[in-house]
């Protein structure tokens, strides 16, 4: 099988030592239009040289150089001739592994600083002589190695930016990738542009290029089978194969019987009468709330729809195989299977600064492939981040209800119904759940918001309506802010906009007479209720 051609673009690598930033970097490298790649903080000289970046970036990260343990850099990287930027943890390195003094001082610079400016280094070209930055550190370099200059300084670091411009070296002990350092995108930029010499190449246009070649070189005449939710993720994945290798692509749609309303509609509208991407449409809903029967326990939610949509989709993939062998169709069956994997699961899915990896979360779609199915997996867009998918995906033509739709659970409703799932109570929430989008899309709402979602809970009171006393179910307004779902807060919405929807629910929806608003943030509360 051939393999695909690397791509011939700039690039910067970033060494990983756990810093929170680590994806920060990343992304504000994507955003100058230079491809960047995160890889563990002990890869060697050697892998390196074969990746043939433009430049390297050491991240920050919370450990101390002389801990015991403390993640160590191959040192032999300095001499490589690479231009090379350590952020804080980073800088630390540099200092310590070339001859220079890391002390821990005993007072911590944490938080907004003013930075001066003295030698004009070309990190700092067009910038002036003050710039506002962000610390975050308690280690400090108090002595230099042997070629290194300063190039700024704060009240309390005397070497806040060093550089060694014959070695390529430099060095910053704030942090230019976090927004409150408001001018550090330039200081990246100089550091890309200037001495890096990168070229402005990564874009969705030649990323899509480039995806289309290696699904083609990996895929040969063979087919495709992916599990398509409706969610951004898949979605633009199937379009982009769709794109690379028209009818070997078939998806496979599963309708759990907990989606949202009209969902199985809008899916089969834009893939199978718009695309014209082939599309096997498959009912087990009734499957799917037999096995929910009498279940309340979250986590065994999770894992039976899991295991329940394995098993269908195993079914269904069987079907197809069995209609090809009856129509003795050409070409080399179905052998690979298509998952919308991105970034940010793949750099969660290694050790990296010597951390254990994550448990894939179990309500994942597709946590993992039963040994059976005998696929191989294609994961076009494994590169991205979430809103880089969202670009590629305007790009191949997917409309706006798709690419910016909100995030939606792969257990769908089943974790939206707090205790047991049944036909009653997710007609209920269906009904909520709509009026909640209806609403939030009509006050142009929908698309400034992380999500907004309804959620039944195993609560009810008493009301009155009309001249009769009710004793009904509660509904919970769920309305968040998040750049990635890690953390989250929720929103302050306009007062008339909660009372809408507030009396839409309770005067539409057979069996709710009380809305309550959830203003948790993440942490300590999660997104989702269950």
């Amino acid at each position: 099988m051939k393999t695909a051609a690397p791509p011939k673009h700039s690039k910067i690598l970033i060494l990983d030592f756990g810093s929170q930033y680590t994806q920060v970097i990343a992304r504000r490298i994507r955003e100058l239009q230079v491809y960047s790649e995160i890889v563990p903080y002990n890869i060697p000289l050697k892998e390196i040289v074969d990746l043939a970046p433009n430049g390297i970036i050491l991240s920050g990260g919370p450990a101390s150089v002389y801990d015991k343990g403390a993640p160590q850099i191959d040192k032999e990287i300095f001499s490589s001739g690479i231009p090379v930027l350590g952020i804080c943890y980073g800088l630390m390195q540099m200092a310590h592994h070339l001859g220079g003094k890391v002390v821990f001082t005993g007072r911590r610079e944490y938080g907004a600083g003013m930075l001066q400016i003295n030698n004009g280094s070309q990190l700092f070209d067009g910038l002036g002589n003050q710039l506002d930055v962000w610390n975050s550190h308690g280690d400090e370099v108090t002595a230099l190695p042997n070629g290194f200059a300063v190039a700024a300084t704060t009240e309390g670091c005397n070497f806040a930016a060093v550089e060694d411009r014959q070695r390529k070296l430099y060095g910053l002990q704030f942090h230019p990738e976090v927004a409150h350092t408001p001018r550090g995108r330039e200081i990246l930029q100089n550091f890309v542009y200037h001495i890096c010499h990168c070229a402005m190449d990564w874009t969705m246009g030649s990323f899509i290029e480039e995806a289309c070649e290696r699904v083609r070189a990996q895929v040969g005449d063979a087919k495709v089978v992916l599990g398509l939710s409706g969610g951004v993720d898949s979605s633009v994945t199937a379009a982009l194969l769709h794109k690379a290798i028209g009818d070997q692509l078939t998806c496979i749609f599963v309708n759990n019987g907990l989606l949202r309303s009209r969902e199985e509609e809008v899916v089969q509208r834009v893939f199978g009468e718009n695309f014209h991407i082939k599309l096997k449409y498959v009912d087990a809903s009734d499957r799917f709330l037999k096995k929910l029967r009498g279940i309340i326990d979250p986590e065994q939610k999770r894992k039976l729809i899991g295991n329940e949509f394995i098993d269908v989709f195993q079914h269904a993939t069987e079907e197809l195989l069995a209609e090809d062998r009856h129509r003795g169709a050409a070409g080399g069956g179905y052998k690979f299977l298509a998952q919308g994997t991105l970034y940010p699961d793949v750099i969660e899915s290694v050790s990296i600064a010597g951390n254990p990896s994550q448990v894939i979360k179990s309500h994942h779609n597709v946590g993992g492939l039963p040994e059976k199915m005998h696929f191989e997996l294609v994961e076009p867009v494994r590169q991205l981040f979430k809103d880089e998918v969202r670009q590629v995906g305007l790009q191949l033509g997917l409309p706006k209800e798709i690419v910016y739709r909100q995030p939606f659970p792969g257990p769908g409703l089943a974790v939206r119904i707090l205790g047991e799932v049944t036909e009653e109570r997710l007609s209920i929430l269906r009904a909520a759940d709509t009026i909640v989008q209806s609403e939030m899309e009509a006050a142009d709402w929908y698309y400034k918001v992380w999500q907004s979602f309804a959620v039944l809970l195993p609560v009810q009171s008493v009301g009155v309506m009309g001249d009769q006393r009710t004793y009904e179910n509660t509904v919970a307004l769920r309305i968040v802010e998040s750049q990635d779902g890690m953390t989250a807060d929720w929103v302050r919405m306009p007062n008339e906009i909660l009372a809408r929807i507030s009396n839409r629910i309770c005067n539409e929806v057979r069996g709710v007479n009380r809305v309550v608003y959830d203003i948790s943030s993440k942490p300590p509360s999660t997104i989702e209720w269950e």
